[in-house]
């Protein structure tokens, strides 16, 4: 260890996942001191990480922080997230942001302080390419073109905005690659809120938590969209076809659509979501390159809608992994089996039931029949913590209608998943 450089040193400590290890680390000899000082590119203080933060006064607390920053120098990484617990002095916190911004590459904050602090402010026109801003309120931003010039990645949680600064800030980072919208504050002009968002570098989006009556989201370069635990009216997005990877989790929306977008797609991923079959057939139709498709507890606005097996076996002819879950209301299928076209190129064949009877058996069988080339079977169920003798002889009954069905194809491998 004697003989290693400073620099290498410096980048060890720089791996640690907290401050506090890096200054124990770093008490090690002189050496390792000087690493710290000089050499040192990232450090963290996480409150969820250890409750050592949470044994400490808040002026305790902001003096050790003060006290840690200031003994490196050209910090690149500095990650601040703490709990609601503390109330931090804002003049303290300004000088954190002030002292480390000439070299941050990235910041991640979550910090509570009086009055307010406002980071887009103090970081804006430096060398940020990552910011993650957690629990803080985001008001009057100027529209400044490349205010951060060289921003990639910027995240907002929980934080409090209003459309209008949404929309200049994004325009404010001609860089921006990844977009995270996580259970914003919408602050609201109208009765209607709405949200229009356009960037031509976006490649990555993700929303969580998002209630809107109105969201137009325009980025030319799309690659990656995932709604999770969203609720709105309409969405749309609106780009060049570029849009490879589609993810709904959990999503109510009564109006979507990215059909121009859908050329380039390669995975469409959907949990617990309703839709208009026909209507979301045709919107992602045009996705010729459609490698994976999974409908996961998907509800249907007509109780007599079914998802054809033959529309998906035509439309999607480059197909390597299929997902469908299984759900029967009032006895029918909500996947017609008729037709006769092959999913040729299926490889990876997952199936799930809610509710378990006879059809199920004829269904995977049927699948079955249609994936030639098939390599290994995922059957996910659900069972009930209560179980009277009917519903043990029905999973009986399935097993060895499985156990016998899988004879026939023993080229194929076969898993069980049950919860």
């Amino acid at each position: 260890m004697d003989h290693l450089p400073v620099e290498v040193i410096g980048n060890i400590l720089s791996r640690l996942r907290g401050a506090r290890d890096v200054v124990i680390a770093s008490a090690t000899c002189r050496k390792w001191r000087e690493a710290y000082c000089k050499h040192l590119h990232t450090l963290s203080f996480n409150s969820a990480d250890s409750p050592f933060y949470r044994d400490l006064s808040t002026n305790r607390l902001e003096i050790l922080i003060t006290q840690t920053i200031f003994q490196t120098t050209g910090l690149q990484g500095l990650s601040v997230m703490m709990d609601d617990a503390n109330k931090f002095s804002a003049a303290t916190v300004i000088a954190w942001l002030m002292y480390t911004r000439d070299t941050l590459r990235w910041l991640s904050y979550n910090v509570r302080t009086t009055p307010n602090v406002n980071v887009l402010d103090i970081c804006g026109r430096q060398k940020l390419e990552a910011l993650v801003l957690a629990h803080n309120s985001i008001t009057g931003v100027e529209p400044s073109f490349q205010r951060f010039p060289c921003l990639k990645s910027l995240s907002l949680s929980y934080v409090s905005i209003s459309a209008l600064d949404l929309n200049l800030l994004l325009s404010a980072c001609p860089m921006i690659e990844s977009l995270e919208l996580v259970s914003l504050e919408i602050a609201m002009s109208d009765a209607q809120v709405t949200i229009e968002l356009s960037s031509p570098t976006l490649k990555s989006v993700y929303f969580d938590g998002i209630s809107l009556d109105k969201f137009i989201l325009e980025a030319d370069c799309i690659e990656f969209l995932h709604m999770k635990d969203c609720v709105l009216e309409l969405f749309e997005l609106i780009g060049n076809g570029t849009l490879k990877h589609f993810k709904l989790d959990d999503v109510s929306v009564i109006h979507l659509d990215i059909m121009e977008t859908s050329d380039s797609l390669e995975v469409v991923d959907v949990n617990h979501f309703t839709m208009v079959w026909p209507k979301f057939y045709q919107m992602i139709s045009r996705s010729q390159n459609l490698r994976k498709l999974r409908l996961w507890d998907v509800v249907f606005d007509d109780d007599d809608e079914i998802i054809d097996l033959e529309s998906i076996a035509a439309g999607f002819t480059q197909l390597t992994h299929l997902s469908l879950s299984y759900d029967l209301k009032d006895g029918a299928a909500h996947y017609s089996l008729q037709g006769n076209t092959l999913l040729e190129n299926v490889t990876v064949l997952e199936l799930g039931w809610t509710v378990i009877n006879d059809v199920f058996s004829i269904w995977v069988e049927e699948l079955l029949r249609r994936c030639p080339n098939l390599k290994k079977l995922i059957i996910y169920g659900v069972v009930s913590e209560t179980k009277t003798q009917g519903d043990c002889q029905i999973l009986a009954t399935f097993t060895w209608s499985i156990v016998q069905l899988m004879r026939k194809y023993i080229h194929v491998e076969v898993q069980f998943e049950y919860e």
